[in-house]
């Protein structure tokens, strides 16, 4: 099949080059002249494990293509993939704006049947919204189709290769028949692909990062609780999963969801259900104990020295929102970074990918480390705010004799507090005495 990307971001790049991949000629399309010659020089704008590689594979053997020629792009396509960011605004509501502005452009470029379909995260009724748009700007007949994306960034060529399953919203049965021949080559395994209405599929994306996100606040909350009566979240953690209801997905205790989904969507959850004047009580508290766990951890770190960090070095372990990606969309690390710069302390910070990412943003305002012990130096305290596998298993006798005090404020649980106490450390963690 002949088929357009629209938007060459974290899920447009890694659907293009996925469908690629597949045996599929694909263009993405993007309005960016800098991004789109990077890409055609074999720089990816952004970090993901595999990518690039798979990127290089598909460009040489001439199935996948990066352009800013929208009109022709659309125009030779059966299939059109919307993949642009809906951010946040200040009320909680999802941006759409760019959704929109790719479906008029996707309508005057037509010029034959097209199948749209809404990769993009959008509130539910969106698709019926964009479906009127086009109509209202083509003669030429189209089909809507809403295909969410359930790939985590740092495993997400993975996800898309092998997805759990495959969601298709769509109202017609032929069309379902396109996208279902689209994904089967995936699905060898015998996962789902789950056919539904356009407005159940949009909803369904939302219910699984508002699901996801309470999960790692109640987590969050619970560990704070095994603090305060002396309990081990660590302990408590392991009779949970044990339990065949429960399982293991995202119940690490630490400082907070952060990245470009969970936050936003549990935000806009919320606004669809005051839209409907539907209590959401539950939603009001997924984000207002991520955001309190972030703000507690500071806390720790500020009482720790009296309540003024004016005149300390504090390094940081990780910046990005997770591991395994250069993403630093809402990353607990930047609100760490922010309140300790207010505090006057001087900051010092390394990641495996992040680096320059969040030296665009600060300057000179920090310091930025090209590798992990040189941040130590000097150091009066020890920052860990990202889960890198680099950061599990450090040599503490070495971050010792480099820092100037002795104390590790981990916000993942990534050390044994035995181990630390017997290397002379001062170590906080979270939910454990």
């Amino acid at each position: 099949m002949k088929i357009a990307v629209v938007g060459v971001g974290y899920v447009g790049l890694v659907v293009g080059t996925g469908l690629a991949e597949n045996g599929h000629f694909v263009t993405c399309v993007d309005r960016e002249e800098g991004r789109i010659q990077s890409l055609l020089s074999g720089h990816l704008p952004i970090y993901e494990p595999g990518l690039e590689e798979l990127t290089k594979r598909n460009i040489e053997e001439e199935r996948l293509r990066f352009t800013t020629d929208f009109e022709s792009t659309v125009a030779n396509s059966l299939l059109v993939f919307i993949c642009v960011g809906t951010p946040s605004l200040d009320d909680g509501r999802a941006d759409v704006s760019e959704v929109m502005a790719c479906a008029e452009q996707v309508a005057r470029a037509m010029n034959g049947y097209t199948i749209i379909v809404l990769k993009s995260t959008c509130p539910v009724g969106m698709a019926d919204q964009v479906r009127e748009r086009v109509a209202n700007l083509t003669t030429h007949p189209f089909d809507m189709v809403v295909n969410p994306e359930f790939l985590k960034e740092g495993a997400a060529v993975d996800d898309f290769m092998r997805p759990d399953r495959v969601l298709i919203g769509c109202d017609d049965v032929r069309v379902q028949e396109i996208m279902k021949e689209l994904y089967a080559p995936f699905m060898r395994t015998g996962k789902p692909i789950l056919c539904m209405s356009i407005r159940s599929a949009e909803m369904t994306k939302y219910a699984v990062n508002v699901t996801m996100a309470a999960r790692i606040s109640l987590i969050n909350e619970l560990a704070n609780i095994c603090e305060a009566y002396g309990a081990d979240i660590g302990e408590v953690r392991e009779g949970l999963m044990a339990d065949s209801r429960i399982g293991s997905a995202y119940l690490f205790p630490g400082i907070g969801f952060g990245g470009s989904c969970l936050p936003k969507d549990v935000a806009a959850c919320a606004t669809f259900a005051r839209d409907k004047n539907i209590p959401c009580d539950m939603l009001d508290a997924v984000s207002a104990v991520n955001n309190r766990q972030v703000a507690t951890f500071i806390d720790r770190i500020f009482n720790y020295y009296g309540g003024s960090v004016s005149g300390k070095r504090l390094a940081i372990w990780g910046l990005s929102f997770k591991p395994r990606t250069d993403d630093i969309r809402h990353a607990p690390a930047l609100r760490v970074i922010d309140a300790l710069l207010e505090g006057d302390a001087t900051v010092a910070v390394y990641d495996p990918v992040a680096n320059r990412k969040v030296a665009e943003i600060y300057g000179d305002r920090i310091l930025v480390g090209a590798k992990s012990y040189t941040v130590l130096e000097g150091a009066d305290g020890l920052v860990i705010a990202t889960e890198w596998r680099e950061f599990h298993n450090p040599d503490f006798v070495r971050m010792g004799t480099l820092m100037r005090e002795k104390v590790v404020f981990d916000g993942r649980n990534l050390y044994n507090p035995k181990v630390l106490a017997n290397c002379g450390f001062r170590y906080f963690s979270i939910g454990r005495a």
